[in-house]
């Protein structure tokens, strides 16, 4: 516990919203990532056939993972008729490229801060930067604490980047037993010094520790499971680093799986059999973690795309079934006016469409740096800064630190931290079905009635769903 009211921490201010690349490979044994290198061998079964091991070596390859559970392996081979001479293996269905996407590299920039230290921005928390938290008051979180429902015995995967395992507020709920990482020679510590860490800003926002201390997560008593999926070093994934980390989390007890990733393919770009193979992987993991009893919680991207529109991509996991689809929501100049509405749809990247979009959350936006007093200075919680920063979400970050940031991948970790709110509510198991009719029951009806384009079945609400 730190109750010291005096600190210096380091405010990361990300200026463009975040969305970070999907696709993987294997475990940590692998040898050294080369581009193009790994390609994925899928069954026609859900079980990796007999033999294959020995088959792939004789089609110029080696086998280098397996994830039985599903159906895939994963081969190396830098023979370019590998997967033409795979492909015609008894029992496999297809064999495609591990896909590679670059995920999006916002600018930062640190801005040392000094801090003196009910709902942000005037809960008198001792928390001390609790009152930038906005997001919380959006979606009654505060409420639902007082309910007394706060994710005790649930279990949060968080498939990310790196992270800040000794950060102070989520230290106390990271199990480190269970912490693993996918992305070969990384561990799943955060690696870079003074540069953003993705994993750590979505791990608190749905579980830092209200512990007197920085921040707090949305569900401040549930377990955080760190698993590195995507390398901050190289600033992209593979495909079957994320399918081997679904299984993982899957298979040791995953509640709620949040997954604040994604990238997408043009179908016109490969032949529509190839893109349908693309989505098979995912459907396979994400079906084996439904029937496994995790809800999974995914970004929806941050390309203000219309997706009732934008049929010829593919958005992963985004697309794929068995998965909570987030939105993003922000308010408009909230430190000049704390009343202003908190639920504004973040068109100027969120995307959007009712065949994609299940709930809305708040994920920050950068409309009100446009505005007249956008650049003035405010003052929330202690903190000053230009006005229009507040309307980012503010959570946890690597060193020590605290950073604002926005994106769908700051939305999905809202409504995981309610899934653990609702599944803690219910003695810390639920189907995941059962959590989905829960958040629609109780999710906020905005924009246009019943189903919308921007907020799906609704924005989240904590304490309606905890109360229902």
């Amino acid at each position: 516990m730190f109750h010291n009211k005096k600190i210096i921490g380091t405010l990361i201010i990300i200026s463009i919203c975040t969305f970070v690349s999907y696709a993987e490979t294997s475990k940590a044994e692998l040898p050294e990532v080369v581009d193009g290198q790994y390609i994925i061998v899928m069954a026609a079964k859900q079980r990796v056939p007999v033999g294959l091991e020995l088959a792939v070596l004789e089609a110029g390859g080696e086998l280098v993972s397996t994830m039985s559970q599903v159906g895939m392996a994963v081969a190396v081979s830098e023979d370019q008729d590998f997967m033409m001479r795979a492909s015609g293996i008894p029992g496999v269905l297809a064999v495609i490229p591990d896909l590679k996407i670059d995920r999006i590299q916002p600018p930062i920039a640190p801005v040392a801060v000094g801090v003196d230290a009910a709902n942000p921005p005037f809960s008198g928390d001792d928390d001390f930067f609790f009152d930038l938290q906005w997001g919380h008051d959006a979606i009654d979180a505060p409420e639902a604490w007082e309910a007394g429902y706060s994710g005790a015995g649930v279990r949060v995967f968080v498939l990310d980047e790196g992270f800040d395992m000794d950060h102070s507020d989520l230290a106390p709920n990271i199990n480190l037993d269970l912490a693993e990482t996918f992305v070969p020679g990384e561990p799943v510590d955060y690696l870079l010094p003074d540069v953003f860490s993705h994993g750590t800003h979505t791990a608190g926002t749905i579980a830092a520790a209200d512990n007197g201390y920085g921040t707090i997560g949305i569900a401040p008593d549930a377990e955080l499971v760190p698993v590195k999926v995507l390398s901050e070093v190289l600033g992209y994934g593979f495909t079957s680093w994320i399918i081997n980390g679904v299984v993982y989390a899957a298979d040791n007890g995953a509640d709620v799986i949040n997954m604040s990733l994604g990238g997408f393919g043009s179908k016109s770009f490969y032949a529509p059999a190839i893109q349908l193979d693309f989505m098979v992987p995912y459907e396979r993991a994400l079906n084996y973690a439904y029937q496994k009893g995790a809800t999974v919680v995914v970004s929806a991207g941050n390309g203000a795309l219309d997706r009732d529109k934008s049929r010829d991509l593919l958005i992963l996991p985004a697309d794929a079934p068995n998965v909570l689809t987030i939105s993003s929501t922000a308010p408009v100049g909230w430190a000049a006016d704390p009343d202003t509405d908190l639920d504004v749809f973040a068109s100027t990247y969120s995307n959007y469409g009712q065949r994609s979009i299940d709930f809305a959350a708040p994920g920050g936006n950068w409309a009100y740096y446009f505005e007249p007093g956008g650049l003035n200075l405010c003052t929330v919680g202690g903190v000053t800064h230009s006005c229009y920063v507040f309307d980012y979400v503010f959570s946890t970050g690597s060193q020590g630190n605290w950073y604002w940031s926005c994106g769908t991948s700051q939305a999905a970790p809202h409504v995981s931290g309610v899934a653990a709110l609702v599944i803690g509510k219910n003695g810390g198991e639920m189907h995941p079905a059962m959590v989905k009719a829960i958040l629609e029951q109780s999710a906020d009806d905005l924009g246009k009635p019943g189903m919308d384009d921007y907020y799906g079945r609704g924005r989240i609400n904590a304490y309606k769903a905890v109360t229902k």
